[in-house]
């Protein structure tokens, strides 16, 4: 959180959020599939680097990492 935290105080972050196993507001013990962020990044490679160095990385926590391109295009 204080990763998210830091990028928000930056003016970077866009949006974060898990993905919910189930269609509610709790998923209980269905958990969570996943997690996105959308953040802006100098570079592609920059955006590598940042993610490649978060704990539940290092961890070994997550199956996979996905870094990609976004470009925001609403609301302008």
């Amino acid at each position: 959180m204080a990763r998210l935290q830091a990028l928000q105080e930056e003016g970077r972050l866009i949006l974060a959020g898990p993905f919910p196993s189930v269609d509610a507001s709790d998923p209980a013990t269905a958990g969570f599939s996943g997690s996105l962020i959308v953040a802006e990044f100098a570079s592609l490679p920059d955006a590598e680097a940042w993610a490649q160095a978060d704990p539940y990385v290092a961890a070994g926590v997550y199956a996979q990492v996905a870094v990609k391109p976004f470009r925001k295009t609403f609301p302008a």
